[in-house]
């Protein structure tokens, strides 16, 4: 079974291929903007945690349909990325009580407006995604067969436990 961890950081997860353009973890560093030395029709499953929100939207889907092209009919990709709909819900109702400011050193943010600038413009944010539109642009990518599921759980056994951010609180899987 061919399984990636796409933009994998300092994340290694056991037999799967970790790829990354600069982490030391990486078995493959790659820069994900490109094409993937891999044949259409040969993945199995894609994972990836807190990445494509460093795309643009044109480089979000670009990238979807070259992970679309290298899966094999029914298999699947589970991305998990920071939720807009939650980012808004706690701009309004206890914007400081999130994980990411207290976990990462982030509790000099002083109010709500600066907490969301963070989220769109640290870390190389580009593009933040709630289910609708990523869904709009799995479907730009060809994906069909698209769902929002809950933190670390799946009906595929191999896609179970990988989230390791309390803030992936949008996560979706799309089978080809």
């Amino acid at each position: 079974m061919l399984k990636l961890h796409i933009g994998c950081g300092e994340v290694y997860i056991q037999d799967w291929i970790n790829i990354d353009v600069e982490s030391s973890k990486a078995d493959l560093k790659h820069d994900l903007r490109q094409p993937l030395p891999y044949e259409n029709n040969t993945v199995d499953l894609i994972y990836n945690e807190h990445f494509i929100e460093h795309l643009t939207a044109e480089e979000g889907v670009h990238f979807l349909k070259e992970m679309h092209r290298i899966l094999k009919p029914g298999g699947v990709i589970r991305i998990a990325t920071p939720d807009l709909d939650y980012l808004v819900f706690k701009y309004w109702f206890k914007w400081k009580k999130q994980d990411w400011i207290e976990r990462y050193g982030y509790s000099h943010i002083e109010t709500k407006a600066e907490m969301m600038n963070a989220m769109f413009h640290y870390w190389g944010h580009k593009w933040l995604y709630n289910f609708e539109e990523l869904k709009r642009r799995l479907i730009q990518a060809e994906f069909r067969q698209i769902k929002r599921v809950s933190f670390r759980n799946s009906q595929n056994p191999n896609l179970q436990d990988l989230e390791t951010r309390k803030d992936s609180k949008l996560i979706v899987e799309s089978a080809k």
